[in-house]
């Protein structure tokens, strides 16, 4: 089952987004949770509060709570990704959930 399809199965409504190579995005946060599964391609999110970062490719999933600061580099070959909005409290914690095991 492709991402799109096992986001439906658990009754998410994915919306799609597409960057280049080596687009950037600033470090921010939303007021929602957010479910991000990489379709093609890969990006690398970074989390400041913590210093950490989390690199998703083809098939991987990133879960973030509401409020949690990211930025984000996309890869060399570009990036397609999915992403769900959800209300805040849905998810409790940052997670990577890679392809397959998810």
């Amino acid at each position: 089952m492709d991402g799109p399809a096992r986001l439906r199965a658990e009754g998410l409504d994915a919306s799609p987004w597409s960057n280049g190579p080596g687009d950037r995005y600033g470090a921010h946060e939303h007021g929602y949770d957010k479910v991000i599964v990489v379709e093609r391609g890969s990006i690398v999110f970074g989390l400041p509060a913590d210093g950490g970062s989390v690199a998703l490719d083809a098939g991987d999933r990133l879960e973030l709570p509401a409020g949690t600061r990211h930025d984000a580099v996309v890869g060399p070959s570009g990036v397609t990704c999915l992403e769900v909005h959800l209300p805040a409290g849905h998810l409790t914690a940052v997670a990577r959930r890679p392809a397959g095991e998810w």
